[in-house]
């Protein structure tokens, strides 16, 4: 947990993708952060957690399904959503943050 406090703090913006293996939507999701990752640069830290493998930090933050993206501005959580969203959705929210 600390350390996952160290990642949500590194940077202004924090986007984290809980995730896992087996979820459908997560594999569509994935390439889309990737294209917003391209597109937005440096202006976001995008971090995929797998909640199979860190089941205590999907509890932490009340993970009931994947994927589920919550974006961190200075440590402070400031949005989240389950499911998938299209690139031009997710890269306005961090904007708007």
């Amino acid at each position: 947990m600390a350390n996952f406090k160290e990642i949500i703090e590194s940077h202004p913006k924090v986007l984290v993708d809980f995730s896992a293996e087996w979820c459908g939507p997560c594999k569509t999701l994935g390439p889309i952060l990737h294209q917003v990752k391209e597109s937005l640069g440096e202006e976001v830290k995008i971090v995929k957690i797998d909640v199979d493998r860190n089941p205590q930090l999907a509890s932490a933050y009340q993970v009931q399904g994947v994927p589920t993206m919550i974006l961190f501005n200075s440590g402070n959580q400031v949005w989240r959503q389950s499911g998938v969203l299209p690139k031009s959705q997710i890269e306005d929210i961090i904007r708007s943050h």
